[in-house]
């Protein structure tokens, strides 16, 4: 997600990695197996593991859910200490349009 892997990049084969990172290679298949779930793998039989081109919609959903964690936060303050929601709702938009 940070472009430190680019997409269609080979990675390590289970074991390599494994004895690399002192790990079991059941705990790296398992990483491998979630990552390609999550769409951040691909797995060519035969051929390895690749970093798949990002995954948008995953990346979307996951800032959503840590926009709506903070915004639920607000909302929280903005109760316990008499915010209205229209202010609440000013501030954000303010702040949402000073990236513009």
């Amino acid at each position: 997600m940070d472009g430190t892997l680019v997409a269609g990049e080979a990675l390590p084969s289970m074991r390599a990695l494994a004895k690399e990172l002192h790990l079991s290679v059941i705990t790296v298949q398992r990483a491998y197996e979630d990552l390609t779930r999550d769409g951040f793998l691909e797995t060519v039989s035969g051929k390895g593991s690749f970093v798949a081109a990002q995954n948008q919609e995953f990346i979307r959903e996951e800032r959503l859910r840590e926009a709506e964690g903070l915004l639920q936060r607000a909302a929280e303050i903005g109760r316990s200490s008499g915010i209205s929601l229209d202010q609440l709702t000013g501030i954000l938009a303010l702040f949402y349009k000073e990236g513009d």
